[in-house]
């Protein structure tokens, strides 16, 4: 397609960090005395100080003319040393990216310890997302922990009880797979309607990995358990809330299910449940228990708190439906997207992430008018089962109003849902498990906002 780009546009960044510390005091403030616009008018007021930065850069650029400085004129990293090797032993990112981070969702718990983080999806590549940019959700607080104190027990329904310490599981045979991780609760703020004004607010509860660990099945086998007819497993955490989830033996069998040490190529991070946490790809990461203490089989759902009060389904008629662990199909436009602008007309290219509890990703439409029309984007390799899928599409933007979405199908047949066809079945009071279509409207001096179709 390169050959058919005439004219390619440029987009200004999202201004994520338009709140700061005493920002998200007013937020909480404000939202006790029943008012939610200062949100949207602090985004507001940040999204006008950009405007004016990318006004000034353009205008340097037609000072400029025939002759760009940048080219004419040698920078000091052409004509001098750089610096020297190893001046930091773990390498950082650039101090010009200082403004790709996880950020806390202001005013969306009073507590920082049980709390949660969004990933920049909106300024991250491919499908992996970096070690220190991947999301966060604690309910108790993050730990680093000793791992030559940690241990692992395997009790329950089995014939011989084990605990094993790190070195004992990291000498086992390993497998290393990639998959995505999402929070139960992602794009949850969205289920009554539009409450976040970015990507990383609406669906940054988000990340993928590659990980290393050794198969659940393989430790439950050398305990002697009993992996045949109905049979869960309990995983608990070693954090002060006890983090406890049931697995399916389902689950468990397909070998997919891992105790993960390794995360991108080096070990978990703390914030990521050093020194072992477990990985049930498919499942909301509630599941994917961290600082994994122990593993009990047994012959029926454990009924822990965090899966029969917590992270259940609040249903139109008023029931809770439980134990909905499955992310279903599920995807987002990331560029364009909320909070950024078009500064020019012509070819962009649509970019972004789509995923399935279920397996793989089958196909992705694009529509750029609000659902009516739907193209085919391309998928970009690698599409691996129950790991993002990264999709890109060619788009001339003429200067009118577009409305942006992704649809994404899995390899099942599923077919993501728009927000009028989820309604239908789950009403609008509900926290989690959110897959309806996501909805940016580009407006005609380039702004891109979130907005909801009825």
């Amino acid at each position: 397609m390169s050959g058919s780009i005439q004219q390619t546009g440029q987009v200004r960044k999202a201004p994520e960090n338009f709140l700061d510390a005493q920002g998200v005091r007013a937020v909480f403030a404000e939202a006790g005395k029943g008012r939610r616009d200062f949100i949207r008018n602090a985004f507001a007021a940040a999204v006008a100080g950009t405007a004016a930065t990318s006004s000034a850069l353009a205008q340097t650029r037609t000072a400029a003319g025939d002759g760009d400085p940048a080219i004419l004129n040698l920078p000091a990293h052409s004509t001098g040393l750089g610096q020297p090797v190893v001046t930091d032993g773990y390498g950082k990112p650039s101090k010009y990216e200082a403004n790709v981070q996880r950020r806390q969702s202001p005013g969306l718990t009073p507590t920082a310890q049980a709390s949660v983080s969004f990933a920049p999806l909106q300024s991250l590549f491919g499908i992996v997302t970096p070690s220190g940019l991947h999301f966060e959700r604690h309910h108790q607080g993050w730990w680093d922990i000793d791992p030559s104190k940690h241990r692992l027990m395997v009790n329950g329904m089995v014939k011989t009880p084990k605990v094993f310490t790190l070195d004992e599981l990291m000498r086992l045979p390993s497998v290393s797979r990639f998959h995505f991780i999402e929070c139960g609760a992602n794009t949850g703020m969205e289920w009554g309607n539009v409450a976040v004004p970015t990507a990383q607010y609406t669906h940054g509860m988000l990340s993928c990995s590659e990980f290393t660990g050794v198969p659940l099945i393989t430790l439950l086998e050398m305990a002697g358990a009993d992996l045949k007819g109905e049979r869960f497993v309990l995983a608990e955490g070693a954090d002060g809330s006890s983090m406890t989830r049931t697995i399916p033996m389902s689950l468990i069998r397909s070998g997919e299910v891992l105790v993960a040490y390794g995360q991108n190529g080096e070990m978990l991070r703390p914030e990521q449940g050093y020194p072992l946490r477990l990985v049930v790809p498919g499942v909301q990461g509630v599941s994917w228990v961290k600082y994994l203490r122990r593993i009990e089989l047994g012959d029926q759902p454990y009924g822990a708190k965090d899966e029969t009060v917590h992270y259940v389904d609040l249903m139109p008629d008023g029931q809770h439906r439980q134990y909905t662990s499955i992310q279903e199909c599920k995807s987002v436009v990331t560029t364009p997207s909320g909070g950024q602008m078009l500064l020019d007309k012509g070819f962009y290219n649509i970019t972004g992430l789509a995923w399935s509890g279920r397996g793989k990703v089958k196909r992705v439409d694009v529509s750029v008018d609000g659902g009516r029309n739907w193209r085919t984007a391309r998928l970009e390799s690698p599409v691996l089962s129950k790991c993002l899928t990264r999709f890109n599409i060619d788009w001339v933007w003429d200067g009118t109003p577009a409305i942006i979405q992704s649809r994404a199908i899995d390899d099942t047949g599923y077919v993501q849902p728009s927000y009028k066809q989820l309604r239908a079945v789950r009403g609008t009071r509900s926290i989690y498990h959110n897959n309806a279509i996501q909805s940016w409207q580009v407006q005609a001096n380039g702004e891109v906002a979130n907005v909801q179709l009825s």
